[in-house]
């Protein structure tokens, strides 16, 4: 987990702290506040479903990357090997 992951993890964490402090303490029917807490984790899930679909992106362009140079890496042992023959 890269840097940036774990402080917009970390930030999406506390922000999720407080709004659920910010609804315990409102002065609020219940149905009101259902509603709201109904919206805020609809807006959570999606928040985290781009979270995840970019660290699909970006474990898939390191897999690219490992490919590209496990083909360079067998192709200098190649030329290494053939210099020795």
């Amino acid at each position: 987990m890269t840097t940036k992951s774990k402080i917009a993890l970390g930030i999406l964490g506390a922000a999720a702290a407080g709004v659920v402090i910010g609804f315990l303490l409102a002065p609020e029917k219940g149905s009101e506040t259902r509603k709201k807490i109904g919206k805020t984790a609809g807006g959570w899930a999606d928040s985290l479903s781009h979270l995840f679909d970019r660290g699909k992106e970006e474990l898939e362009n390191l897999k690219e990357k490992g490919r590209a140079y496990k083909s360079k890496a067998e192709d200098k042992a190649a030329e290494v090997k053939q210099s020795f023959s």
